[in-house]
């Protein structure tokens, strides 16, 4: 069967979305989100969406590339690259990742990283292709239906719950909070947010943030802690980002502000609760296995070095 490789086109985001799920389905995708993503990518992203489809126009395998420009140091690029696992075995992965090389190598990168999944086919397959394994994270799942999640706890003096509805007229305080989160978040490339506008349009006005269900601790007026939330109509709930500002650490605020949010994702009718964790993160592992999270699959950071 012939495979070729291809730009996506408005009509593949449902292909794209159906490809994502069955090779992660720990983690949300739809039709609408994709379609979001690809016309708000950062310029400086240079990001390209790739499919892997077969002759009768069916997509098999997708590839999401592009350059880490929030990185604090240039030259690092990304392809993250899945296959449809009832259609493994016919090139698409390959000629997904040399399409995404070539791409990312006339832009310049000159690091190369690559999420795959941790099982000992897709190690073999990474390393023959001269990556070689880095850090890894961990999916995890919660059964919101039958979940006994821990009670609600009245916040303590001076601190307030509320939701990013709450910060609809001036979201800036989240953006700020975000960012001095997001800055020291384990993991091996990085990012830095500084760029509030593009974060009001990518983020704030992303399809999947649930406004109402993101819950934030704010300690005498100010934004501390939060626990941003994401659904998708189908009844899956998923941890965005859960974060403290340093200075607000080691008082159980993200812990406290991510229970709220679970309770009132469970009363909107949600029945499945994912996230996902740096394997080197212990403070939040510990956090959602307070919650009653279960590791459902690791995924492993490989990276090439090119030249």
């Amino acid at each position: 069967m012939t495979v070729i490789v291809r730009d996506v086109r408005p009509g593949d985001t449902e292909g794209f979305a159906r490809v994502r799920r069955a090779a992660l389905p720990f983690m949300l995708a739809t039709a609408e989100q994709l379609a979001f993503d690809w016309a708000h990518a950062h310029p400086d992203s240079h990001y390209r969406p790739l499919v892997a489809v077969t002759e009768d126009g069916g997509i098999i395998g997708t590839a999401q590339v592009g350059i880490a420009h929030d990185a604090p140091r240039p030259g690092i690029g990304y392809a993250n690259v899945y296959v449809d696992p009832a259609r493994l075995g016919l090139g698409a992965g390959t000629l997904l990742l040399r399409a995404a090389e070539e791409y990312l190598e006339g832009l310049g990168a000159r690091t190369l990283y690559s999420w795959v999944l941790d099982e000992p086919a897709n190690h073999a397959w990474a390393e023959r292709r001269g990556y070689a394994p880095s850090r890894s994270a961990h999916f995890l799942r919660l059964d919101l239906a039958t979940a006994g999640l821990p009670p609600l706890q009245d916040p303590p003096a001076g601190v307030e719950l509320r939701t990013a509805e709450d910060f609809a007229d001036d979201p800036r305080p989240l953006f700020e909070l975000d960012a001095v989160t997001t800055a020291d978040e384990p993991g091996d490339v990085g990012a830095e947010l500084d760029d509030y506008a593009h974060w009001r349009e990518t983020t704030w006005e992303h399809p999947l943030l649930d406004r109402a269900l993101t819950t934030v601790a704010v300690v005498d007026g100010v934004p501390a802690a939060f626990s941003a939330a994401q659904t998708d109509g189908l009844g899956r709930y998923s941890s965005g980002m859960t974060g403290t500002a340093p200075a607000y650490r080691g008082r159980g605020l993200a812990k406290l502000a991510k229970n709220a949010s679970l309770h009132r994702a469970r009363a909107a009718g949600c029945v499945e609760a994912f996230t996902g964790n740096d394997a080197g993160n212990g403070p939040m592992l510990a956090i959602n296995k307070w919650f009653g999270y279960e590791i459902s699959a690791t995924e492993v950071r490989y990276v090439r070095t090119i030249g």
